[in-house]
């Protein structure tokens, strides 16, 4: 199964669906990065706070897929931020990884009250152009936050890596990524299992013989993001990446954004947390 791609705003291109590794023990981090390949995934996203990132590197070294053909993502923690610190956490990150280079590597988190991600997106770029990261970008970053890189910088991140599922689907943040040239990507892209039970995605997917998680998944395929569902479940890991062969009407899209709510946050605000 082949998975599309997007190009990013340096034309490197991600796949639109990958595997998230939030909450995966190290240990087993291996055998499911074997199993996701072999269901055809060419993405996996990972982050340094998730302590799985040697259990990826060992996975994608024991897998039979060349690591060219691999799209890996990592994330810098908070109190790593700062123009040297970057540099090193991202050192330890591709040496517990076992890896020569990184496709994506973003801030994880904003922390403004620290203020210190303007000069780590300085050392981010520098490790871009010295060719050790394909591709940088943020992620929970909100549109002041974006303006601010760019302005200071010269350089917009490629993607922004966001909440985002049926309960909070983040129409303003998108319009302003899609204003300054951002690819949105979704974490929790199925709201910890509550699109599950929703009666609108449930109703969609018996009409279409589908989960409602795969038309949650298509949905955000059809609006042009890139999403990473997580699961250490073979069969659904299967399952979340046989996507492509159905398609949502325009009444179905309308429908699921109907879902939409102020209330349906899950994770902290980015404008204050600090952690």
């Amino acid at each position: 199964m082949s998975v599309p791609t997007l190009t990013l705003n340096d034309g490197i291109k991600i796949p639109q669906l990958g595997l998230g590794v939030w909450k995966m023990e190290d240990a087993e981090t291996p055998r499911i990065i074997r199993n996701a390949l072999d269901a055809g995934y060419r993405h996996i996203d990972t982050a340094a706070a998730y302590g799985n990132e040697a259990g990826v590197g060992r996975g994608v070294a024991d897998s039979d897929v060349a690591r060219e053909d691999i799209f890996v993502t990592s994330k810098l923690w908070n109190d790593r931020q700062g123009y040297d610190e970057t540099k090193r956490a991202f050192d330890e990150t591709l040496d517990k990884l076992g890896f020569d280079y990184l496709d994506l590597y973003l801030i994880h988190w904003p922390m403004p009250a620290r203020d210190k991600y303007v000069e780590t997106w300085r050392a981010m770029i520098e490790l871009r152009d010295a060719g050790r990261i394909r591709a940088i970008g943020v992620s929970n970053f909100l549109p002041d936050h974006l303006e601010r890189l760019i302005e200071e910088t010269g350089e917009a991140p490629a993607i922004n890596q966001i909440e985002l599922h049926p309960r909070f689907q983040q129409a303003d943040q998108r319009a302003a990524h899609e204003k300054l040239g951002i690819t949105t990507e979704c974490w929790s892209p199925l709201g910890q299992g509550e699109a599950l039970a929703n009666p609108i995605l449930t109703e969609i997917a018996a009409r279409h013989g589908v989960s409602a998680a795969q038309v949650t998944l298509r949905w955000q395929i059809q609006l042009g993001l890139v999403t990473i569902p997580k699961s250490a479940n073979h069969e659904r890991m299967r399952e979340n990446i046989d996507v492509f062969d159905f398609e949502l009407s325009e009444h179905e899209m309308a429908q699921i954004k109907q879902i939409d709510t102020a209330a349906g946050r899950i994770g902290p605000n980015p404008a204050t947390a600090d952690f």
